[in-house]
């Protein structure tokens, strides 16, 4: 998720298998909270009356290997993306690198189920949101929702001449990462721009309008979402020690060298937290947390282990794990929150009770917050937040300017 350009040469093998325990994402979840109410198979086609798609969705996400025979692909177009690992000589050791990590990833699938859950709870939202849309906005009806990977099938750029060969007319860039970050949102829209780029024909002749939602972090339903899933948890603890559980609001880790650019993506995790403990009137202890660190430089923390391993050291044996950046399940929940963290660790360090709050996944209230967050950004006739087109204080990036200025300038 986050850039790596931290890594020295002869670091990477060592690295590598954290690097890759916190960005496969992993099988179908055994912690999904509710089935979507919307019976529609995710291969049915989405629009209102079998009438053309007038407005397309893309849902962007990293993505992940369905089977262990993806595994590969996976890892060789995770390891060519400069902007979430610049390597040096990377067109020839991202290769010999991708090839190095395949069986033992395989094997960690295997293990795990044998697959990503991402295509799966994608398509689950997908549908769902799109029979919303329909309802709750007929002038850009009908509404079809497209998936936009970076690393496996589809592919983003794939997705966007999808999207012109259907004619869609009005094409919405929708982040499944609430809280931006340059590392993930940041490239995914990269992969829009420079897919336009390299191909000046279809820019000159698009009809396709393009806006993005680029974050949400604060978003009420969101908010909710989370709000009541804590909730959920809590209740399950002892009766005897609910009141002395600690949460600890989980988030993907960032290297300082990005934090120090500039990189909102603290800021935004930290205003979804502080929304989350008001709606839960501060009932109880928290601390925003980060997993996945990678490598030897510094990075933002502290650290979800570490922060496990000092409450229990200081008494407070009660604990839940709230995924607080993800809207999926995944390896960072499935894995490392449940297996490693909740199982693991707890029993190492003498935690008494530890729980992780089930993922947004097809919550209802989340379906519903992503509908409302289409809804009135189709209505707002805006083509980006006010935060898209600033790029970070110390940005190194020059495509980033550019693909902000690509958005930034669309013509609704």
């Amino acid at each position: 998720m986050a850039f790596l350009k931290w890594f020295r040469l002869g670091g990477i093998f060592n690295a590598t298998r954290s690097l890759l325990t916190s960005q496969q994402l992993t099988i179908c979840s055994h912690r999904g909270f509710l089935t979507s109410s919307v019976g529609r198979n995710a291969e049915t086609d989405s629009t209102s009356n079998n009438r053309p798609a007038k407005t397309g969705v893309m849902l962007l996400n990293m993505g992940g290997p369905e089977t262990v025979d993806e595994v590969h692909d996976f890892l060789l177009r995770l390891f060519l993306d400069k902007d979430l690992i610049p390597l040096p000589a990377q067109n020839r050791l991202a290769p010999f690198i991708a090839k190095r990590r395949t069986p033992k990833i395989q094997e960690q699938y295997k293990k795990i189920g044998g697959g990503s859950p991402i295509k799966m709870w994608t398509n689950k939202q997908g549908q769902a949101l799109v029979t919303l849309l329909d309802k709750m906005s007929p002038e850009t009806a009908p509404h079809k929702y497209y998936i936009g990977f970076r690393y496996v099938k589809p592919l983003t750029e794939d997705t966007v001449a999808e999207m012109e060969r259907d004619g869609i007319e009005r094409a919405v860039a929708f982040t499944q990462y609430p809280q931006y970050s340059c590392s993930t949102t940041g490239s995914s829209l990269n992969a829009i721009y420079k897919h336009y780029s390299k191909h000046p024909e279809l820019a000159a002749n698009s009809k396709m309008r393009w806006s993005v939602i680029d974050r949400w972090p604060t978003h009420p339903g969101l908010v909710k979402a989370f709000t009541q899933l804590v909730k959920n948890e809590l209740e399950k603890f002892p009766e005897d020690v609910q009141d002395d559980v600690v949460i600890l609001f989980s988030a993907h880790s960032l290297p300082m060298s990005v934090v120090n650019r500039g990189d909102p993506y603290p800021a935004e995790v930290g205003a979804t937290v502080q929304r989350v403990m008001e709606a839960l009137d501060f009932s109880h202890p928290y601390r925003l947390v980060w997993q996945s660190q990678v490598g030897p430089l510094p990075w933002l923390g502290p650290q979800t282990d570490a922060a496990i391993k000092g409450l229990s050291k200081n008494g407070r044996k009660n604990i839940l794990l709230v995924p607080i950046a993800f809207v999926n399940d995944h390896i960072e929940t499935l894995h490392e929150l449940d297996l490693e963290y909740a199982d693991e660790l707890a029993k190492e360090c003498g935690v008494e009770n530890i729980r992780r709050a089930a993922s947004l996944n097809d919550h209802p209230i989340f379906i519903e917050a992503m509908a409302d967050l289409v809804t009135r950004h189709l209505a707002s006739g805006k083509t980006c937040s006010t935060q898209l087109p600033l790029r970070c204080p110390e940005c190194v990036n020059a495509v980033c300017g550019k693909t902000k200025e690509f958005f930034a300038n669309q013509q609704l």
